[in-house]
């Protein structure tokens, strides 16, 4: 018989799965509560655009070796680019690069000896294969007794608050890791935007024989004798197995049947949300660079200041030259409450940092996304955390951003796990493991 799965989320993991499952014979439909594919890293394209925006700022780095590979399986390579944007740090009211070993040895804030004594954890770093050590002591701890702490206060603890606020002390030092072992200058992108490769993919899986329901949201997913019954806007439906990719809270409120251990795993995980605003401006606002990290103590009221107009040319967004202002924030803050005005008029008197003319007059108009799941806190010993793909429920799997640790969240780790887990779920309907797990379950009184 045909295998039947169903898919919540049409990101990058969702899609991944989705592609390999088709081209495998099995009969897919994704749902996805959005009105275009891509997740997190889906995008728009405003009237006078002839490319897409990322709604959050997204990039590949030249390490990114899994979507890039699928990106060759679809024969879209050549619409692959990686450009080399100046990324800098914020330090005595202005932006340094800090990006190459030229940039770093010209960087005022530190001496000499600190510098060279950073680049050498650096490279350690960067050609360790172990994470698992790491993972047992926190950077906080870590890095200001190898780097020095006048390079830790710097540079790497502005990037760990802002990126985790007040958790920031608690972050393992296998995510630093992960940041500094795989990542390149060179940033990548698709042709067209993410956006476009998304599009992309759908269609191949459509073409494969895949469904992908847009702007349909899951109401509930319940365990039958045949498989799982979705509950779904456009009404129901029958599958062999399912397969989640939001975010853990999420899965709890869809399947109320899980296991009380594995829920209590599940409200465990946390994470931070996103708050972004995008800024179409007449003119550049900084020099040249495309990516500014800000500490918080400087006084700023975002954590990043991306202009991507720096990164991909205007010319694409019709002449119109685009920042994005973002944070990382608790998804209770009053930015995810706060009106797009609001937001507007609390983010805008911190650009005359960057440029002492910019005017409000200056802004075309503006656009605010935001996410409130978007970044897994990742304390000490976080694999002992981490939910298995294989929920413990036959034919049900979850596959979200909290999982692909040591790694940070990214489409690259979202892309090798969503294709892991497709592999899983033909391995085990094979194998006939789900009618196994059922048996197993029904002789121990499971309900």
């Amino acid at each position: 018989m045909t295998l039947r799965v169903a898919i919540v989320g049409a990101g990058a993991a969702g899609l991944a799965a989705a592609y390999d499952l088709t081209r495998a014979g099995a009969r897919v439909v994704v749902y996805e509560a959005a009105p275009q594919p891509g997740g997190l890293a889906s995008g728009f394209r405003a009237e006078g655009w002839s490319w897409s925006l990322e709604r959050f700022y997204h990039h590949w780095f030249a390490s990114d070796t899994e979507i890039l590979r699928l990106i060759r399986e679809l024969g879209l390579s050549h619409r692959v680019r990686f450009p080399r944007p100046v990324t800098a740090v914020w330090y005595n009211e202005r932006p340094y690069p800090f990006d190459s070993p030229l940039a770093v040895l010209r960087f005022p804030g530190l001496s000499l000896l600190e510098k060279l004594r950073m680049g050498l954890v650096i490279a350690y770093l960067r050609l360790t294969p172990r994470w698992e050590p790491l993972e047992r002591v926190t950077a906080h701890e870590w890095l200001p007794r190898y780097m020095g702490r006048r390079a830790y206060e710097q540079i790497w603890q502005p990037l760990l608050e802002g990126k985790f606020g007040e958790a920031y002390a608690e972050i393992n030092m296998a995510w630093f890791w992960a940041r500094i072992h795989k990542r390149s200058p060179r940033l990548g992108t698709f042709e067209g935007g993410f956006q476009a490769f998304f599009d992309a993919l759908a269609d191949r899986v459509r073409a494969q024989g895949g469904e992908i329901r847009l702007s349909t949201p899951v109401f509930r997913l319940e365990p039958e004798a045949a498989g799982w019954r979705v509950e779904a806007a456009d009404g129901p439906g029958t599958y062999d197995a399912a397969l989640v990719t939001t975010s853990p809270r999420l899965l709890v409120r869809l399947v109320p049947t899980l296991p009380a251990g594995y829920v209590s795993q599940l409200l465990a995980l946390r994470s931070l949300g996103a708050v972004v605003l995008i800024l179409a401006l007449a003119r550049p606002l900084t020099q040249g660079v495309y990516w500014i990290n800000l500490p918080k103590r400087a006084g700023f009221p975002f954590l990043a200041l991306v202009e991507h107009t720096n990164y991909i040319p205007p010319e694409h967004y019709g002449g119109e030259h685009l920042v994005y202002c973002g944070d990382y924030l608790p998804p209770d803050h009053p930015y995810f409450s706060m009106s797009p005005e609001e937001l507007l008029r609390t983010f805008l008197p911190a650009l005359p940092r960057f440029n002492p003319a910019f005017r409000p007059e200056w802004v075309r108009r503006y656009w605010v996304f935001r996410e409130p799941y978007a970044q897994p806190v990742v304390p000490v010993n976080y694999s002992r955390m981490i939910p298995d793909l294989r929920a413990p429920l036959p034919g049900l799997y979850f596959a979200s951003m909290s999982q692909v640790y040591p790694w940070d969240r990214g489409t690259n780790y979202a892309v090798e796990m969503g294709r892991r887990v497709a592999r899983m779920i033909l391995e085990d309907h094979r194998q006939g493991c789900w009618a196994a797990m059922a048996l197993e379950g029904i002789s121990q009184g499971a309900p």
